[in-house]
């Protein structure tokens, strides 16, 4: 017997986890994409009711990650806002914390790198140390929640810290590989670095990284989105 399935609703955006069901549509064209063989795939226009046999809509699912992506280049994050703002995923974090009851306390203390960043300083620095600023902070972040995601019995608390773990290694990934000439030099952040076991902290000086030197040197790199024109 033919196994029954419920057709998946064109619904956009759906965020569970890490994982976003995202849904393309058209009833004028069909766009392929290359998918891995255990993607979960409707096609709505066989169903055979009237309606969609009027509008001829394919309809297709594929999970993806929620992180637009690990795929994505170094350039296409820099010259892209948008993408910018889309990786941030802080806020997320913080409304998925309500739902953890206990998830701000930490098993144990971890490291937060200084992010405190002045701008007549920064403006006097080199593209190699404005990275390496950059590279060093969400480093030891990596380091910190790596180590505390594996200590925790909460559950959900390791969910939090898996998912934060793999947006800063996103994150670090594309930092490493801009374009940027010159050889990788050390880290000065310009104060010192503090202990931290709140979680909400964490998130807050992570947000504030993302918003302050790594934005600030993506604005530094625009002059290199003029030859992707």
């Amino acid at each position: 017997m033919a196994a029954s399935f419920t057709p998946l609703q064109p619904t956009l955006g759906i965020a569970h986890g890490d994982l976003r069901l995202v849904c393309i549509y058209s009833a004028m064209e069909t766009h392929f994409m290359k998918l891995p063989t255990n993607s979960y795939c409707a096609d709505v226009a066989s169903r055979g009711t009237l309606e969609l046999r009027r509008i001829l809509l394919l309809l297709l699912c594929v999970v993806s990650f929620e992180v637009p992506n690990a795929k994505t280049r170094p350039i296409d994050f820099v010259c892209n806002a948008h993408a910018r703002r889309h990786m941030d995923n802080v806020k997320d974090l913080e409304v998925a914390m309500v739902d953890c009851s206990g998830s701000d306390q930490l098993p144990s203390s971890l490291q937060i790198p200084c992010v405190r960043i002045l701008k007549a300083s920064w403006d006097h620095k080199s593209l190699q140390q404005k990275r390496a600023e950059v590279r060093g902070a969400l480093g030891v972040l990596l380091d910190g929640v790596g180590r505390v995601r594996k200590e925790t019995k909460l559950s959900c608390q390791s969910s939090l810290l898996e998912r934060l773990e793999h947006g800063i290694t996103n994150y670090l990934h594309i930092v490493t590989k801009l374009d940027i000439k010159g050889d990788l030099t050390d880290p000065d952040p310009g104060c010192p670095s503090q202990q931290s076991r709140s979680l909400t902290q964490v998130l807050q000086l992570y947000g504030r990284l993302l918003r302050g030197k790594l934005e600030w040197l993506s604005l530094d790199l625009r002059d290199s989105c003029l030859d992707q024109r």
